[in-house]
């Protein structure tokens, strides 16, 4: 048998798999978008926090205020927190290259 026997064989779209495979793309989408959105609304409430919580927490008011800015509406701004709680848990907590 020769490779283009095989790939002619070979009955790639389904007419049940291909609408079972856009569900899920679509369902996939939704479910990302709202985990954002609730991502949002959290991050939102983290304003009221005074500055020791969110020292706690390992970020600024600053480090809010800037996911927020700059994530769309639709983007999780919990992403750039986490990333900002990390670096500066690395800066904070790494030893003086001095000694």
């Amino acid at each position: 048998m020769r490779t283009t026997d095989c790939g002619t064989e070979l009955d790639l779209v389904h007419e049940e798999r291909g609408t079972q495979g856009r569900l899920a793309v679509v369902m996939l989408r939704t479910k990302s978008v709202w985990r954002a959105f609730r991502n949002r609304l959290a991050s939102n409430r983290l304003h009221d926090l005074d500055d020791r919580q969110l020292n706690d927490i390992g970020i600024t008011r600053h480090d809010v205020v800037m996911a927020l800015d700059r994530s769309g509406v639709l983007d999780d701004p919990s992403l750039l927190l986490s990333r900002a709680a990390r670096e500066r848990a690395r800066h904070r907590f790494a030893r003086p290259a001095n000694r």
